[in-house]
C-alpha cells in the first residue's frame, strides 16, 4: 500500500539511487570544505614578497584576547543596533501612513501616494543615504535612520495595504454600520487584524533593514562593518584583515538568524491561531473591544 496519498513509497532501485545520490552529495561537499580549509591556512605572499602565514595560523588571532579590541567591536555593534532601532520604529509609522494614504478613497490622495511610493521602492538606499548626507547635512547617523526608514517604510506600507485588502469587505461595512468613519473603521478594526497578518513579513523586512546599516560604511557612520574592517584592521594592521572579517560575519549571522527565527515563530503563533479558530467565522467584538458607542 502506498505510503501517501499524492505517491508511492520509492522502491529498493530508488532507495538505492537516492542512498548512492546523497552519499555523492556528502563527499563532494566534504572535498569543497576541506579545499577551502587547505586554501585558508597556506601561506600567503604579499606584494613587497614577504611570505606571512596561512589565515588559520593562531597569530592571526592572538589579537582577540585584547579586551579593549571586545570593547570597540561591542561599540560597533551597538551603533548598528541603535540605528537599525530608530530605522525600524520610524519605517513602521511611515508604513502605517503610506497604508491609510494608499487606500484612501480620494484619488487626489491615493495618486501621489502610489507615485511617491514607487519612487522610494525604486530609488536605492545608499542613493538616498548620499542626498541625505549631502543635501540635507544631517550627519552620517541621521542620514542613514531617514534613508532605511523611507525606503522600508514604502515596503511596509505596501505589505499593510495586501493585509487591509485580504481582510472581508464585511468588516468595513460592519464598522461603518455602527457609525464610524472610514478612518476610524481602518484605524481601530482592519489595521490591528491586517497588522497582525502582515507581522512575520514586517519582521523579515526589519531583518533586511539591519543588514542595510552595513550601508552606513559609505557614508561615514561608524557601524559594526566601518568599527572591523576599517578602524580595527588600520590599527592593528592588515593581517588580521580576515579574522576580523570572520569575527564579523558571524556576529552579523548570529543577529540575523535570532530576528529571523523570531519571524517564523511569529509565524507559527499566528498559523496556531488560525488553527484554534477552527474555521469559526470571523466576529468583530475582539476589534471593537475599544471603540466607542456611536453617538
Amino acid at each position: 500500500m502506498s505510503g501517501s496519498v499524492l505517491f508511492d513509497a520509492p522502491g529498493p532501485k530508488t532507495r538505492r539511487r537516492s542512498l548512492i545520490a546523497s552519499t555523492v552529495v556528502l563527499a563532494l561537499i566534504a572535498a569543497i570544505v576541506v579545499w577551502i580549509g587547505l586554501i585558508l591556512a597556506a601561506p600567503r605572499k604579499t606584494s613587497g614578497g614577504l611570505t606571512l602565514p596561512g589565515y588559520t595560523d593562531p597569530s592571526r588571532w592572538d589579537i582577540f584576547a585584547d579586551p579593549v579590541l571586545w570593547q570597540r567591536i561591542g561599540i560597533g555593534l551597538l551603533s548598528t543596533l541603535q540605528a537599525a532601532g530608530v530605522a525600524a520604529v520610524l519605517a513602521i509609522v511611515i508604513g502605517i501612513v503610506f497604508a491609510l494614504l494608499r487606500t484612501s478613497v480620494f484619488a487626489a490622495v491615493r495618486i501621489p501616494t502610489t507615485v511617491v511610493l514607487e519612487f522610494f521602492r525604486g530609488m536605492p538606499v545608499l542613493l538616498m543615504m548620499l542626498f541625505i548626507l549631502l543635501v540635507a547635512s544631517t550627519g552620517a547617523f541621521w542620514a542613514v535612520v531617514i534613508a532605511l526608514a523611507i525606503y522600508n517604510g514604502a515596503l511596509i506600507g505596501e505589505s499593510l495595504r495586501a493585509g487591509l485588502a485580504s481582510l472581508p469587505r464585511g468588516q468595513r461595512e460592519a464598522g461603518l454600520s455602527l457609525g464610524l468613519t472610514r478612518l476610524q473603521t481602518k484605524a481601530l478594526i482592519e489595521f490591528p487584524q491586517a497588522f497582525r497578518q502582515m507581522l512575520p513579513i514586517i519582521v523579515a523586512q526589519l531583518v533586511v533593514l539591519l543588514k542595510d546599516t552595513s550601508l552606513g560604511y559609505i557614508v561615514g557612520y561608524n557601524e559594526l562593518i566601518r568599527t572591523t574592517m576599517n578602524n580595527l584592521a588600520s590599527f592593528y594592521g592588515n593581517r588580521y584583515l580576515f579574522s576580523l572579517f570572520m569575527v564579523t560575519f558571524v556576529i552579523y549571522l548570529a543577529v540575523n538568524l535570532l530576528l529571523s527565527a523570531f519571524a517564523r515563530w511569529l509565524a507559527r503563533r499566528g498559523a496556531s491561531r488560525g488553527l484554534r479558530r477552527g474555521g469559526r467565522a470571523e466576529t468583530l467584538e475582539p476589534d471593537l473591544a475599544l471603540v466607542p458607542p456611536p453617538h
